[in-house]
């Protein structure tokens, strides 16, 4: 009888090429043997940990989501304005660090970058446990502070970009979408977790939410450097990064990850402030918010699956319809007083913004790999691609990701302008809609160039 080879000798005779400082110098995922014998299991390995850093870097992004229902316990007078202020401003600054974290993969390699910016969470954990102790030091400071949480909002740009090196095309959505989610649900837990732990051994301890996340942040540094990988395939200069800028499918995308992760941020950050300031239950914001995040989470990589499948743009064209349902739908509660159907609306709203999410995802990486197909296919036309798609998936969301400071921002001016939310959400409507048009138009309409592949 012949004996085949077992794993661990087939995996011998792959030379992945490895250098010191956990480099990995031969990297061919679109190979179905290499990826069957190793590279799927190290490409695992690097998502797990992955992961892991995303999701801690989230949760410091939105502590102050959760916190700020608490500060008047600790002495804090804010209005509703800049309660919604402290939710936006480190959504905005996680926006702007995302592009510079995503030159940082092809500058220093992504398992290093994980861990440097796994360090600097010590930065706003530590910030939050002082100020929040220190009523006297006033608002603006208080406010500076708060923006250091921003810190956090730039690990997704890294961690997207760098882990889409690992996996062949094929399998880009699902993986991309896990962690995505694994990050994103760091929002639900934050808002579950810190209303439990500032009150353990009774009284109320809000110094603690910053405190919790210390030792985490260390230890997702430690696993990074221990157990990822660095990609040399990756370690390119950073030209491919601004040639995805002269793309106008960069842009496109950035104006619908707006729409679908800008909200899901966005939201995430408002939504204990508005069950507060709109229904007055700060008791249902600090028990329940977490909810809405945490289904938006879930949803995201089933987004990517389904993209997968089907097609991006018909799964994105599908969101945008739920999320202007869900609009109405919260705005129409707001009109009748209606809590349990506000709370209904808004778990819609981030169901649909979770798949939208997966969905757009999904779509940049097939739109530059059509890009390099209609440019000669070769191997090195496709491996540029991959690297301007990787610098766009990090332009993209940090572009994206300004809605997650617009949100509350529209919802403060809507608040002290009229005193009351319905024209943010009246806005939101026809924004969502927008967003469908512009979708169908560019990929979906008959005789559109992406159309045709199925983008």
């Amino acid at each position: 009888m012949t004996t085949t080879s077992t794993r661990p000798e087939v995996i011998e005779e792959i030379d992945l090429d490895r250098r010191r400082g956990r480099w990995i110098g031969h990297w061919t995922p679109e190979d179905p043997g290499f990826w069957r014998t190793v590279g799927s299991r190290i490409a695992r390995r690097n998502l797990i940990w992955s992961i892991f850093a995303e999701h801690i870097g989230f949760s410091v992004w939105l502590l102050w989501s959760i916190v700020v229902v608490r500060l008047g316990d600790s002495g804090w007078q804010l209005t509703t304005s800049q309660a919604l202020w402290l939710t936006a401003v480190p959504s905005g600054v996680g926006a702007l660090l995302r592009l510079p974290y995503t030159f940082a993969v092809p500058l220093f390699g992504g398992r290093n970058w994980t861990v440097v910016s796994a360090l600097l969470l010590i930065v706003p954990c530590a910030g939050l446990a002082w100020a929040v102790e220190h009523p006297e030091i006033g608002f603006l400071p208080l406010l500076l502070i708060a923006a250091t949480a921003g810190l956090g909002g730039g690990n997704f740009a890294s961690s997207m970009a760098n882990i889409s090196f690992f996996y062949p095309e094929r399998e880009k959505g699902w993986a991309l979408g896990l962690n995505a989610a694994g990050g994103n649900i760091g929002v639900a837990v934050v808002q579950f977790l810190v209303p439990q732990v500032i009150v353990l051994g009774g009284g109320l301890a809000l110094a603690r939410a910053g405190l919790m996340y210390i030792p985490l942040a260390v230890i997702a540094a430690v696993c990074a450097y221990l157990f990822m990988d660095n990609l040399a395939e990756a370690k390119a200069d950073v030209k491919p990064v601004w040639a995805s800028l002269r793309h106008r499918d960069t842009w496109i995308m950035s104006l619908l990850y707006i729409g679908t992760f800008g909200s899901f941020i966005g939201y995430s950050a408002a939504f204990p402030t508005l069950l507060t300031s709109v229904f007055g239950r700060p008791d249902v914001a600090l028990s329940w918010a977490f909810l809405g995040a945490a289904v938006g989470s879930v949803c995201r990589p089933f987004g990517g699956r389904l993209s997968d499948v089907v097609g991006g743009a018909r799964v994105t064209v599908a969101s945008f319809v739920l999320m202007a349902v869900g609009a109405l739908a919260a705005l129409w509660s707001v009109e009748r007083r209606s809590m349990a159907l506000f709370f209904v609306a808004f778990l819609l709203l981030f169901v649909a913004t979770g798949v939208g999410n997966g969905s757009t995802y999904r779509m940049i990486s097939r739109i530059f790999q059509v890009k390099g197909e209609e440019a000669g296919g070769s191997p090195e036309v496709m491996l540029a691609m991959r690297r301007q798609a990787a610098g766009a998936l990090g332009i993209i969301s940090s572009v994206g990701a300004f809605g997650g400071f617009l949100v509350p921002i529209c919802y403060a001016w809507a608040k002290s302008t009229y005193g009351g939310i319905e024209p943010a959400l009246r806005f939101y409507v026809g924004f969502f809609l927008f967003l469908l048009v512009v979708t169908w138009a560019t990929y979906l309409r008959r005789g559109a160039r992406l159309a045709r592949a199925g983008v």
